[in-house]
């Protein structure tokens, strides 16, 4: 249990260090092509972008964790401890109610392309449509597929064969983050309510942590 929870209290990370490689490989790799032997890796551009959305995407629910999305804490600081901890429930509040409204569009969005159906419900799901256009078989436009997926032709693409990447891999990301999203709020929230913060920014800790060391050089002065 105790090792589950640490690969998910360390998934963007590891997802984060993944890409930031891939990304720099295949750069890498299309320069050298271009310059040192004159050609061109065509789906190189296409799949960076691809890698760069993910890294973005994984991104927000990271910052999250880390406390590192931008804030005004103004109020914060000039209210008691007890008001603080109201305004930062209530904050957290209203960003768990908007990745809620991500995830569901997210998920909604990436549905049709893995040949499912979406939610109903105009703002919160309230179960799925019956009827419904699938898009299972749209492609991306340059990266080619990959013999590793080549089991979704039968699962959603009713048996066709894929030339280009399915899109149903790329804009996966999608629920995926959204749902990472909502989890970093949740746990954010419980923290909140736990006491052991009262906001969802780190304040300025890095102003602290600077005037730390300028007391400890002066000491040693």
């Amino acid at each position: 249990m105790q090792h589950t929870h640490s690969f998910v209290d360390r998934i963007e990370e590891t997802l984060i260090a993944i890409l930031l490689g891939l990304m720099t490989v295949i750069t890498f790799a299309n320069v050298i092509a271009r310059f040192g032997f004159n050609s061109n890796i065509l789906w190189a551009l296409e799949l960076t972008v691809f890698l760069f959305g993910w890294l973005v995407l994984l991104g927000a629910s990271y910052a999250v964790k880390k406390h590192s999305h931008l804030g005004v804490d103004v109020i914060i600081n000039m209210v008691p401890a007890p008001v603080a901890r109201i305004l930062g429930l209530i904050s957290v509040g209203c960003c768990l109610l908007f990745s809620i409204f991500m995830l569901k569009g997210a998920y909604d969005y990436w549905a049709v392309f893995a040949d499912l159906p979406p939610t109903s419900g105009r703002w919160f799901p309230t179960g799925f449509v019956e009827k419904f256009r699938s898009q299972s078989f749209y492609e991306v436009q340059d990266v080619p597929m990959v013999a590793i997926f080549r089991f979704l032709e039968d699962l959603i693409n009713y048996g066709d064969e894929y030339e280009k990447l399915p899109k149903v891999v790329p804009y996966l990301v999608l629920p995926i983050s959204m749902g990472l999203l909502l989890y970093r709020f949740l746990q954010a929230s419980l923290q909140i309510w736990r006491g052991e913060t009262d906001r969802l920014v780190a304040s300025h800790e890095v102003e602290d942590e600077i005037e730390e060391v300028r007391e400890q050089m002066g000491e040693h002065d």
